[in-house]
């Protein structure tokens, strides 16, 4: 495989030639940061961890050089913790068991400039042999413009694929603003309980963002640990940790649709939502 940038790099934890890797792959992630993965994506992660057959691959996207860093990281320069994070990138597709990792390299820069292309190309580089049925993926309101960056890209490659090459569900997940408020009957709720070890070891892998001041690890269990309590308030909980979704997959099969308005149409009914509870309670 050729990827844009000549230090782009495929690592495979059982050392299977980087193709084959990418041929047996069932699930993928495209993230814009080394740990975004473990968080948008344990739910596939988990699913092939131990199912025969399956298969996750990740890619991240950016390389890591604008990370924030104190304590034993804050002398760093920008070399030395890009080396750290695309290790601590390697360590978790290890223990995660990934078909693959990739880390395509690239300046935040790039992934948020609208005009790139060669982003696209990687990804239809990567789909050139993945065939996966799943692709996680940040969601339409998140409020980094890295991660939106990401999933706009993937959108408009996708787009182009032809109906048999596309996967059978696209969806986006929450990690910078979370998916609470959208309508129940639009979340997709993300099973991912009965593995806090695993997501604990995932997380617990990147020292560099822990030791440097972002607790990853504890804010997204705790953030799942409330999506399953709050999700239901007149039920008892039918998980112990939650992940929410956006689905992507209509905007991948009706090129038609408008990005914005698919997104926007979610906070509309939020809005609605609101408005109509309140009226509801309030004496007129």
């Amino acid at each position: 495989m050729k990827f844009n940038n000549s230090n782009a790099e495929v690592y495979v934890p059982d050392g299977l030639f980087d193709e084959s890797a990418l041929k047996r792959t069932t699930h993928i992630g495209f993230g814009a940061h080394q740990d975004d993965l473990e968080i948008l994506a344990f739910h596939g992660i988990l699913e092939c961890l131990n199912t025969p057959g399956k298969w996750f691959t990740g890619v991240t996207c950016t390389d890591g050089a604008g990370s924030p860093r104190i304590g034993r990281y804050a002398n760093f320069t920008n070399e030395q913790m890009q080396e750290t994070r695309w290790q601590e990138q390697r360590h978790a597709a290890s223990i995660g068991r990934y078909s693959s990792v990739i880390q395509l390299k690239y300046a935040s820069s790039a992934i948020k400039d609208p005009k790139n292309r060669t982003v696209p190309d990687d990804f239809r580089t990567i789909l050139s042999f993945a065939k996966p049925t799943v692709i996680y993926t940040h969601n339409l309101t998140d409020k980094h413009d890295t991660h939106v960056g990401v999933v706009l890209k993937l959108i408009s490659m996708l787009r182009e694929l032809s109906p048999e090459k596309r996967p059978e569900k696209v969806y986006g997940v929450e990690i910078w603003r979370d998916l609470d408020w959208m309508p129940d009957k639009a979340k997709v709720v993300l099973d991912v309980s009965g593995a806090d070890h695993t997501a604990a070891a995932l997380l617990g892998v990147y020292d560099s963002q822990i030791a440097g001041g972002k607790r990853y690890d504890l804010a997204t269990m705790g953030r799942w640990r409330a999506n399953a309590t709050y999700f239901e308030s007149h039920g008892v909980d039918t998980t112990q940790m939650t992940s929410f979704a956006m689905d992507l997959t209509p905007l991948i099969t009706n090129k038609d649709l408008d990005i914005v308005d698919y997104a926007t149409d979610f906070v509309s009914k939020f809005k609605d939502d609101v408005v109509s509870r309140l009226r509801k309670h309030i004496t007129q």
